[in-house]
């Protein structure tokens, strides 16, 4: 086969990161993201055990790993269940609805769930939870302020997360993103190439912030960022 002809893997789509690794990036519990790619169990009302489907489906089933698409994905659902505690059953079931009405894989990552999919997702979720139109608002000006850390490219497609470095606000500045294209899809400084956890080890090491700001020509607010990222628990 030439090289020509070659068909080589979107980078996107290659499992490459751990439960506990994208869990660290997100800021989420690892048995949270656990829960979303592998399912859970639950009770009902009446005492019954039920399975849980995922909420995102991985690109390799046998594999625990999520590619850069399934953490876009988790990126987007940690707006709905981290900030409004909706339940993971009444999420499944706005998926479902979403996903037949864009009718693609991933919906979460792709441009469509971005300017279609919110209303329809706040729509149905509202009716779900009961919620009242002001809260719907509330919730669709959230997934959008998630959204807009993600950057697609021509056909809608998420290329690049600009990771949230704190616990709150979601007007944080883009300073850490993850592009499947650099550094082996590891966090880095946005405009700079430089892995958050070459930053981290020099600095667990010893090495001020000071040092790798002048080392590195950044701003030491940068690298305090970056620092953030690796030193938070999952």
């Amino acid at each position: 086969m030439s090289r020509a002809s070659r068909s080589w893997p979107d980078p996107r789509d290659i499992p490459n990161y751990s439960p506990t690794e994208a869990a660290r990036f997100l800021g989420l519990p690892a048995s949270t993201l656990r829960s979303w790619t592998r399912g859970w169990t639950y009770r009902t009302e009446s005492g019954e055990e039920r399975r849980g489907e995922p909420l995102i489906e991985l690109h390799d089933s046998a594999s625990n790993e999520l590619s850069f698409t399934n953490l876009v994905e988790a990126h987007v659902l940690s707006a709905i269940r981290r900030h409004h505690g909706v339940s993971m059953p009444r999420v499944r079931q706005a998926l479902d609805y979403i996903d037949r009405h864009l009718g693609t894989r991933h919906p979460l990552a792709r441009q469509e769930f971005q300017t279609d999919g919110v209303d329809l997702f706040v729509e149905h979720l509202g009716q779900l939870v009961r919620a009242s139109k002001d809260n719907q608002v509330i919730l669709a000006d959230l997934l959008r302020a998630h959204l807009r850390r993600i950057e697609r490219d021509e056909q809608g497609l998420a290329r690049r997360l600009f990771l949230f470095t704190r616990s709150e606000g979601s007007d944080q500045p883009p300073v850490v993103v993850i592009d499947p294209r650099i550094s082996f899809g590891r966090p880095v400084l946005a405009g700079t190439g430089i892995p958050t956890e070459i930053l981290a080890g020099r600095f667990n090491a010893g090495e001020s912030i000071e040092e790798l700001a002048e080392d590195y020509g950044c701003e030491s607010s940068l690298i305090q960022e970056a620092i953030r990222i690796e030193s938070r628990a999952a």
